[in-house]
């Protein structure tokens, strides 16, 4: 049921929640269907014994649903889960109990009379059905006459009659179980039809394997379902930073759609035992919180890629978008990934490290992990691209000048290796364009690689955004807009996505427009560096004096904080307190903030100190640089043609 149906006057359908033992699944499904068939909205999930990772979807789901049908039997009795979910039923009087094994419903249920339900070659009896409807449509306020049941037609595929072997869990027999998935969405068991558009969350997928320290791995998982989903050109993925929001806590999965602003969540658990991973996913529609899917998959470790596949897969068909076939060598030529067991462990290590921030350590270590990947598997583009962008990262955060060239030298051969081994890999291009850019400063030959990685990967948040920047910092101010927009409709709750947001802005001279962006950024990270001095960068320009000493005075990083309040104190007449700043700015931070120092040079008229200064930050790879060609703080030196000549260098005029 659309919303736009129910706009008109249409009611919305019944909706069910179906609680349930594992144990008695294959009647769950047959209840499932039947139901469907008949009108209704099912929840109904095979994860729910095992459902930590779903908890927030099954409280959502039950405080939603119409009435709680509850599958009483041996087994359904002794469950802590289904006990509290007909609990909620029983408390909200909308409980519906149904009796498949003649079992007596334990203590506190037995003055609701049970319906027997009886099956009859693998379907449901239709007087069993019709008593279950005249139970159910009276708790959504509908007539206790239920429509006709849809019968098989030529144009109706006949039901899928299913084998009680083909529902055990467990070995090899699950290995069948993403094809029954995805024979349930062509059959239509779930619902009505496709989402109205193909937007989806991949949730960060729980470790339950009671080891804190395997945790990399779920939420690598989590990450190349989302990578592979997002090589969908009819797909909208929720990019990482904007879905991780939600790991912890009790949102309910229509609030997490709503803040996320997609129509599907993607959640799951991983879990260890021994060589074998047990991988559980559930996905749910964002505008009832109801389950559309789940199934488990339970594997050997080294065969955890092809879970990954098939969950996309199902996915693709849940969410009705053309599914275009991968062969192997299309699949690693488009993610840059691996088969290797060891080396995709290696890297989810690394990649977890890496993601921290921490220190130089951590980082090294994480670099360290990434070539342990490359020696499992010397053809791991992924692996190659990390370690480029850690490279880059230790070389401009951490190492000497003299050792910085070397490091960029090594980032940019591992980042080209990346794009001859997988060719169609956005990633690799995207960070050869930010080495290239960043790291090398030649703006020029960043330009190819990045302009194909936008094109590769328009749905890659992360992607666009390196894009965004770099056409912002290079007068391609379309581009970046266009581009910027792209990455905040993937990632709306990034806050490093809304900085960039506002930085583009600036960049284009558009200083009132650029402070919104930042505030949002703020709201969302208090803490977040560099924000507070781009509001007062663009209040200073506005001639807002007064208001952006103080936004300096709140920024948390000394660098921007010092350069911003010398430039406010010129413009305010006060130069000695200008010039006690700068002294400040070199005596405490010395080389490493070459261009601040430049900008500060340049707003006291010591052009041709200031010009040298920037010639220095060109020698140590200052990468402040990125930042010349359009920074209003620099406009004194516009007419020395010594200041073209710098801006050549660096590839700004081509």
């Amino acid at each position: 049921m659309s919303s736009e149906e129910t706009a008109q006057g249409e009611q919305p359908r019944p909706t069910v929640f179906l609680s349930y033992s594992r144990a008695d699944q294959a009647w769950a499904r047959m209840l499932a269907q039947a139901l469907e068939e008949a009108g209704l909205q099912v929840w109904w999930d095979a994860l729910i014994e095992g459902g930590a990772a779903f908890a927030k979807s099954i409280e959502a789901a039950l405080a939603a649903s119409d009435a709680v049908i509850v599958l009483w039997s041996r087994h359904s009795v002794a469950s802590d889960w289904v006990l509290d979910e007909a609990a909620h039923g029983r408390d909200q009087k909308k409980l519906v109990p149904l009796s498949i094994d003649g079992t007596e419903p334990p203590l506190g249920f037995r003055q609701y009379q049970s319906i027997g339900l009886e099956c009859a070659k693998d379907t449901v009896d239709e007087a069993c059905l019709q008593a279950v409807l005249r139970a159910v449509l009276p708790l959504a306020g509908r007539e206790a006459s239920p429509r006709p049941r849809i019968l098989p037609t030529p144009q109706t595929p006949p039901r899928w009659r299913m084998s009680r072997r083909g529902l055990l869990l467990g070995g090899g027999v699950v290995a069948a179980a993403g094809a029954a998935g995805v024979l349930g969405w062509q059959r239509n068991w779930f619902g009505t039809g496709p989402a109205r558009d193909g937007s989806v969350a991949v949730l960060p997928f729980k470790n339950l394997s009671g080891d804190e320290k395997k945790a990399y791995f779920s939420d690598g998982l989590s990450d190349e379902l989302r990578a592979a989903l997002a090589r969908n050109p009819k797909l909208k993925v929720m990019a990482e930073a904007s879905s991780s929001q939600f790991r912890d806590g009790d949102v309910g999965a229509v609030a997490i759609a709503s803040q996320l602003g997609v129509g599907f969540l993607l959640d799951g658990s991983v879990r260890w035992a021994g060589e074998t991973v047990r991988v559980a996913a559930d996905l749910v529609d964002g505008r009832t919180g109801f389950s559309r899917w789940t199934q488990v998959f339970e594997r050997r470790i080294d065969d955890v890629f092809a879970i990954q596949s098939e969950i996309a897969r199902v996915v693709e068909l849940a969410l009705a978008v053309e599914v275009t076939p991968e062969t192997a060598e299309e699949r690693r030529a488009a993610s840059g990934g691996t088969t290797d067991i060891e080396a995709f462990d290696a890297f989810l290590q690394g990649h977890a490290l890496y993601a921290r921030s921490s220190d130089e350590a951590t980082d090294r270590e994480a670099l360290a992990l990434f070539d342990a990947a490359l020696v499992h598997d010397p053809g791991y583009a992924a692996a190659h691209v990390a370690r480029a962008l850690t490279l880059t990262t230790l070389g401009n955060q951490y190492d000497s000048v003299a050792r910085r060239d070397g490091m960029y030298d090594q980032a940019v051969a591992a980042a080209k290796r990346a794009i001859e081994l997988a060719p169609n890999y956005a990633s690799a291009y995207s960070i050869l364009g930010f080495v290239l850019f960043q790291g090398r400063l030649d703006a020029r030959a960043a330009l190819a690689p990045f302009r194909v990685s936008s094109t590769l990967a328009p749905g890659e948040a992360t992607v666009q955004a390196r894009w965004a920047q770099y056409c912002a910092r290079t007068g391609r101010e379309r581009e970046a807009s266009d581009a910027i927009d792209r990455a905040l409709s993937l990632d709306r709750l990034n806050a490093q996505i809304h900085r960039a947001a506002g930085t583009i802005h600036y960049a284009a001279r558009r200083f009132k427009p650029s402070i919104p962006p930042m505030r949002k950024a703020l709201e969302m990270n208090p803490k977040m560096s560099v924000a507070h001095a781009a509001i007062g960068d663009a209040l200073v320009n506005l001639g807002q004096l007064a208001p952006a000493r103080a936004e300096y005075e709140a920024e948390p990083i000394a660098d921007f904080r010092l350069t911003g309040l010398a430039i406010v104190e010129h413009r305010s007449g006060n130069h000695d307190g200008a010039r006690a700043l700068l002294k400040r700015l070199v005596d405490e931070i010395g080389d490493i903030v070459l261009y601040q120092q430049a900008q500060v040079l340049a707003q006291l008229g010591e052009v041709d100190t200031a010009i040298d200064r920037l010639r220095k930050a060109r020698l140590a790879r200052d990468a402040g640089l990125v930042y010349a060609r359009n920074d209003p703080f620099l406009d004194p030196l516009r007419k020395d043609p010594r200041m073209g000549a710098l801006l050549a260098e660096l590839g700004f005029n081509g």
